[in-house]
């Protein structure tokens, strides 16, 4: 179990870095609408990956185990609520999509970086 709160607690702290270097960057080097699009794309999948864990530790937790289709209606709530967000943002031309996009992959690159690092000690473990 270790191993787990370790991952979850680094791509947690990611997350919100490259959430924060991203729109940084964004503001500083790129037009208006595209670093709206990293931003609004940062704050939507990191939002969407805290209420997932908050909702899997609730779920999993011994005294009161939930039903699956209680996390799965919560999953599928936030899926419409995100997909209408952004679909609000792109149509009504707030953001640059390819901005919106890279927003978006913030949590991807994060899980990325923790596969790379766990790896990589790994590794490095077993050389010695």
């Amino acid at each position: 179990m270790e191993i787990q709160q370790r991952l979850l607690k680094f791509v947690t702290r990611t997350n919100w870095v490259l959430f924060f270097l991203a729109s940084i960057s964004g503001v500083v080097i790129l037009p208006p609408d595209f670093s709206r699009g990293i931003i609004f794309g940062g704050l939507i999948v990191t939002i969407n990956f805290h209420l997932l864990y908050r909702t899997l530790k609730k779920a999993f937790r011994p005294s009161r185990l939930s039903s699956h289709r209680v996390v799965l209606a919560k999953y599928y709530i936030r899926f419409l609520i995100s997909g209408a967000i952004i679909f609000v943002l792109i149509s009504g031309h707030y953001v640059d999509p390819l901005g919106l996009f890279i927003g978006l992959s913030v949590v991807v690159a994060s899980i990325m970086l923790a596969t790379i690092c766990e790896l990589t000690k790994h590794i490095f473990k077993e050389a010695t």
